[in-house]
Formats: structure tokens, sequence, C-alpha cells
């Protein structure tokens, strides 16, 4: 099998517009397909639409349109959203294209000369939002559909038959004889213990309604919609018309399938099964994702609470929306999608990590070396160790990219960036340039931070390829992003010397999430000098927990703290040094000023300041009592 990876989302039913769900695989399949670009491999990567059906043709009638109309109009609203979150698909999909149409009658012309297909009668209880006969044993409540809680319909008419139940065993054997098939792996022992209590033969056709594409062996029937939909994966890498790029993708390449779970049952045994009539390789792996909740609860539009990928972007960035999606759950989990969540991880892992790393790399640069990377000569401990974890974390990402766990992978890449901004404390390279004789070594320090922060932006370019440009380009470095290959990242070495950096423009900017506040009225006495109650409302009061207390090296007045303040951690220097021990501050909750504009102290980015009282020359803290909960407002 050569280097051909084929990445597929669903193709989305024309019934609404995109939402946060969908939005969802698809961004997943974006990133594994740009993953496996800088890999080396070939990629082809296919989203699209489902556009026929019984639902369908009920819709355009109600707005007073031909299904061809109505899903035309529909349509176009994907297309737009996945330009809009940067998709790089190859291909998009329409199931009523003539290619698609040319792929389904072949298929089921084969399967059908096997002798795996046979006309009969249904009766039924019929889901028309899910397109799904619901067998008696898994009604929900009231005759119900298990899956979206519509009352099912009693359907009797003729229909032609697909022999699932013929390849059941086969079924079974495959995925067990292929362990990665389905995945997660705890899918899988649902799709097998749902086979073993036997397949039943699945209607393909109808003839209660027209929207669809015509049966070949009787014209009075259209397919039925899971075996048309199915095919689409097949059509797309020329099944009917193009034997060379089918060969390519399909019989030499590794097959992905990304979906969500609601899902997997059709694409787990409906799909393979089909395959296996048609005499057709099955794809390499199934994977199915879990669902968004908003704020713990379940989206609904009657709830208001769905999230509009279109608005979040807005809001936030697209980046920082892809990489939320990608970051905050681990692949195949269900997840929760808060503003929350969302500041956090754009405060916490954009603004403070990458962008803070990225930051005090270019403004060292151009103070020390007026802008230009210089090599310098020489390697001692630290050196060694960041590019012994690169070099790790490099293997690690991988693996966890092959397993599709997007979280742990971007974990890695964090756990690196996180170091990096560790040597820099480590090397403090604003101590080695008052010294002339150390210059060499402060050029080994910056050119290892420039190198790492040009390995980072390949890494992070699957999930944020803007933001990944824009780190190149204020490196300085030539050249497309797109272009980079992980194999050159295995080298340290990649940013040649006495390139030029350019200015450092934030690239997350940190989010401050205003909150409604009662106005208190007060009584008190004037004062000189005065200031205005809306200056005093300038200044955000908190409770904040010490987590963590040291010293600064090389400065007698100042500790470093990690503080929590509820919804986020910072880190603050105050000048106390003289008045307190490190190990007596620990778990101490304070009062900070958490809006004040950051400011580098020795290097180190302090983020607030804590206020204190004076007492017979003695700074102190001023201390909160436990039971108040750390970011707490004050005011």
């Amino acid at each position: 099998m050569g280097k051909n990876f084929y990445v597929t989302t669903p193709i989305y039913y024309v019934n609404g517009e995109p939402h946060v769900g969908s939005a969802y695989t698809t961004i997943a399949a974006d990133v594994l397909a740009r993953y496996k670009k800088t890999a080396g491999y070939d990629v082809f990567f296919l989203t699209g639409t489902d556009e026929h059906g019984q639902k369908i043709e009920e819709a355009a009638k109600l707005k007073g349109m031909s299904p061809q109309e109505f899903v035309d109009s529909i349509t176009p609203k994907f297309q737009k959203m996945w330009n809009l979150l940067n998709i790089n698909n190859n291909d998009f999909i329409r199931t009523t294209e003539d290619r698609h149409i040319k792929s389904v009658e072949k298929i089921i012309k084969k399967v059908y000369e096997n002798g795996d297909i046979y006309k009969g009668e249904y009766e039924g209880h019929y889901c028309v939002s899910c397109e799904n006969f619901v067998p008696e044993s898994q009604m929900g409540e009231g005759d119900s559909c298990p899956d979206c809680g519509k009352k099912l319909r009693v359907v009797k008419e003729e229909s032609y038959f697909f022999k699932m139940s013929k390849y059941a065993d086969k079924l079974l054997k495959y995925i067990e004889d292929n362990p990665n098939f389905i995945q997660p792996s705890y899918r899988k022992n649902e799709v097998t213990s749902f086979i073993k209590q036997g397949l039943k033969d699945l209607s393909i056709s109808r003839n209660t309604f027209k929207w669809g594409i015509p049966l070949e062996i009787d014209k009075e029937h259209v397919v039925y919609v899971w075996f048309d939909a199915l095919t689409n994966y097949l059509t797309a890498v020329g099944y009917e018309n193009n034997p060379e790029m089918f060969d390519k993708f399909w019989n030499n390449g590794e097959v992905v399938h990304l979906l969500g779970k609601d899902i997997l049952r059709f694409h787990a045994i409906i799909w393979p099964i089909m395959l296996m009539a048609a005499g057709e390789k099955l794809p390499s792996k199934i994977f199915a994702h879990g669902w968004w909740t908003a704020a713990g609860e379940k989206m609904s539009k009657s709830k208001g609470n769905v999230v509009n990928p279109k608005s979040e972007v807005e809001k936030y960035g697209l980046d920082a929306f892809r990489y939320f999606l990608m970051r905050e759950v681990h692949f195949g989990m269900d997840g929760d999608y808060s503003t929350r969540a969302m500041v956090q991880r754009i405060n916490a892992d954009l603004a403070n990590d990458l962008g803070n790393l990225l930051n005090r790399t270019i403004g060292m640069i151009k103070k020390y070396f007026k802008g230009v990377v210089t090599k310098g000569e020489g390697e001692e401990i630290f050196d060694v160790q960041i590019k012994e974890l690169f070099f790790e974390m490099l293997v690690k990402v991988d693996e966890e990219m092959e397993n599709i766990q997007f979280s742990k992978a971007l974990e890695q890449i964090w756990k690196f960036i996180s170091r990096m901004n560790k040597y820099i404390d480590e090397t403090m390279p604003w101590k080695l340039a008052k010294d002339e004789t150390k210059k060499e070594r402060l050029a080994v320090v910056m050119y290892n931070l420039v190198e790492s922060l040009y390995k980072i932006a390949v890494l992070v370019y699957p999930y944020m390829p803007e933001t990944a440009a824009k780190i190149w380009n204020q490196l300085g470095i030539n050249g497309n992003i797109e272009d980079a290959r992980l194999e050159n990242l295995k080298e340290w070495g990649n940013v040649p010397e006495y390139t030029t950096v350019k200015n450092a423009e934030p690239i997350f900017p940190r989010i401050e999430v205003e909150e409604k506040k009662e106005e208190i009225k007060v009584k008190s006495k004037k004062i000189e000098p005065t200031i205005e109650i809306d200056e005093f409302k300038k200044t955000k009061m908190v409770v904040a927990k010490i987590l963590l207390a040291e010293k600064v090296e090389g400065a007698d007045k100042l500790l470093k703290f990690k503080v929590s303040i509820g919804k986020e951690e910072r880190t603050v220097v105050s000048g106390i040094a003289k008045y307190y021990k490190v190990e007596e501050l620990k778990d101490k909750k304070v009062l900070m000023v958490s809006n004040l504009k950051p400011v580098k102290l020795r290097g180190i980015l302090s983020e607030g300041m804590f206020l204190t009282t004076m007492e017979k020359k003695r700074i102190k803290l001023i201390e909160i009592d436990n039971s108040v909960p750390e970011g707490t407002l004050i005011g």
C-alpha cells in the first residue's frame, strides 16, 4: 500500500443548516487531512451533501418548490460554511450529481447479479426524519423513533431487499481480524453485540415517493436513502469513471470515515456488507465521535442554545474555534461547549503559552541581535533537554494522530510549548545579555527559541493554519507553511542563520468576559483627592488562591506566584520576598487586582497585583478566609 490517504466526513442531510456537530466532524477531517499531508501522504479529502429522500420531497412541497430547487437552495450554505472554517477539501459531492447516480446504478447492479437483492413486501414502523425502518424491539415509548424521538409511521409496501443477514458472520470475523476497524474500541463492542442479535435483510427501495435514484431493475422504485448515500464514498474517488484514481485511493490507500456516533451502525454494518456483496475492499477505519452539549444541556432550537459556528468564529476568531473543538475533549467522547471553557482555552493555551513564547522570543531577538537570528556555538544541559523532549514529542504526536486522538496530540505539543517557556526562565537571556563574554551562549539560546517556534508552527498548522502562517511570517521564514513536512523536523536547524525576524504582533489577545454586576450605592464622607465611581469600577479585584510560590533567581525582593482566580490560572510577580518564606504561602487566599496591564519583571510576565498593607515597616498580604471561593469578585 502506497502513502495514499483518503478521509471522509458523512454527507450532511440538507434538511437544515450546518451546526456545531457537522462543523466538528468537518474540522476533524480537515485537521487529519492536513496532518497526513505534512507526513508526506498523497491525500484526498471528501465532504458533501445527502439530497434524496421522502423528507426532502415533503419539505420542498411545503415551501412550494421542486425537490431539486429545494436542495439547490440549501447545499450552498454548507459550502459557504466550510469556506468560512478554512476547510481544505478536495471534493464536495452531491448525491443528485450524475456521476453519483451512475455509481449507485453500478453497485446495485453488481449486488443484484450476485443474487443478493430480491423483491418482497415490507411492513413495519418507519421514521421519515431518520429515513430508517425501526424494529419493534428498538422502538421508543409510544411507538417513537429511538434516535430522534418522533412518531413512527406504519408502512406496508412492496420493496426490494438486500440480503444483509447472509453476511453477518463474515462481517463479525472481519471485525475480529481487524481490531482497529471500528474506533473508539468501545464502539466496536456495541456494533458486534448488535450483529449477534441477528441481522435482518434490508429494505433498499421505496415506491411511495419519487425523489430518489430510480432502481434500474424496476423503475417504479427509487433507491432507499442509505444504499444511495453510502455509495458517495466510492463515487468521489472514481468508482464509476476513473479506475486509476479508484485504485490509488480506495484499493491502495488508507481509507478513514469520520462520523457522529448516531450513524455508526449504518457505516459499521450496512456499508461494509454492501462492499462485501459488491466485491470491493472495506475501509481501513470507521471512527465515531461524540456529541456536544451547551453548558451541560442538550442543544435544541427550542432552548435557543444551538451553537452557531459562524457567530463563534466572529466572537473568538477562526483558529481559536478550531483549536477549542479539537482540544477540549478526547475525540470519541461527548463534549460540553461553554463560553467559560472557550475563554479559558484562549487565554491559557493560546494567549499565555503560545502567544507569549512568540512575543518574548521576537522581542529579545530584536533587542539583543537587532532582529537577526544567529546560531552561535556550544550546547548546555537545557539545550539537550529541550531537543530530547521535542524528538520524543514528535513520535508521540504521530502515534496519537494515527489513533485519531487530536486532543491528546495537542496535549503533547503544549507540553513542549510550556517547556520552551520554562527554557527562557532557565537560561535567562536578559542576564546573558549583560555579559559580553556570554554573547555566544545568548545566540545559542535565541536560536533554539526561534527553531522551536518554527517547529511548533508546523505541528499546529493542521489545527490552526492561519496562526501557523502568522508565526512563520513573524519569524521571517520564507516559503509556504503548507509545504512543510514532518520529516524535515527530525533535524535541529531548520531556520537559516541570519534570518531577520519581523515585528511581533499578538496572535491571540487575551479575552476579558464582561460580567453583569448590580450597582451598590453607598454613602461616604468626601475625601480628597477623590475619583469618580466609574474610575473605581475599572479596577477588578478578585480572591486569588496561591498554588505555587518560588524565588526569582537573581532578584532578592521578587517572588513568582502561580495563582488560581477561579476561571483561570495566572502568573504574578510580587516584591514581598523579604517578608515571607515561600513554603508558608501555598494555599493562602489573597486579594488581587486582575485587570492591570501585564508587565514583565525580570523577563517574567506578571498578570496581576496583590493588595497589601504596611504594618510596622512590614508588607503584609491581605488574606481572605478560606471559605471564600477563588475568583470571587470584590466590590
